[in-house]
């Protein structure tokens, strides 16, 4: 019997705009884009993105947010739970702090890009870790940059540090 354990490690997909991104950007922003994506990877049995209030969690497909618009197979790891969780709770003490939270810069998927690295080796699809530099490369998109950079996305779900 293999002594090593693996589990499946998933990227959930979610549209923030629910479509209105495909149907305005090419009026707002003078190119098309498919969606504002938030996403969140789950293993172990849990979703875990990262949001204005820290790294969350929650059962799959748990937020308001509802069912992902779509799902990615990452792989799979062999990092076990407790593994993951010591891995979490130290990138909550540092990059992923609360006062980290920028929407453009350090959000749910730069969160999501680098525990995908972590568990798999691989990164998550380009045309969502590229969605910032396309918008701010956009004169609406530096017009509205000021608004934007306020914004906090927060889903929902369970801080794991249980610090609000």
């Amino acid at each position: 019997m293999d002594q090593t354990d693996s589990y499946p490690v998933k990227l959930y997909i979610y549209d923030m705009s629910r479509g209105m991104a495909r149907q305005l950007s090419p009026l707002l922003l003078g190119r098309q884009l498919d969606g504002i994506w938030h996403t969140a990877v789950v293993v172990h049995g849990k979703e875990f993105f990262f949001v204005g209030e820290g790294i969350n969690n929650c059962p799959p497909g748990g937020t308001p947010l509802g069912e992902p618009d779509s799902i990615v197979d990452l792989g799979s790891t062999e990092v076990s739970l407790e593994i993951f969780m010591v891995y979490l709770f130290s990138l909550a003490e540092s990059t992923y702090r609360v006062d980290t939270y920028n929407l453009f810069e350090h959000n749910c998927n730069t969160f999501s890009n680098e525990v995908a690295q972590f568990l798999t080796g691989k990164t998550i699809p380009s045309y969502i870790t590229d969605l910032p530099s396309e918008v701010l490369s956009t004169p609406f998109g530096q017009a509205l940059r000021p608004l934007l950079d306020s914004i906090v996305i927060n889903p929902g779900g369970n801080n794991i540090t249980g610090q609000r």
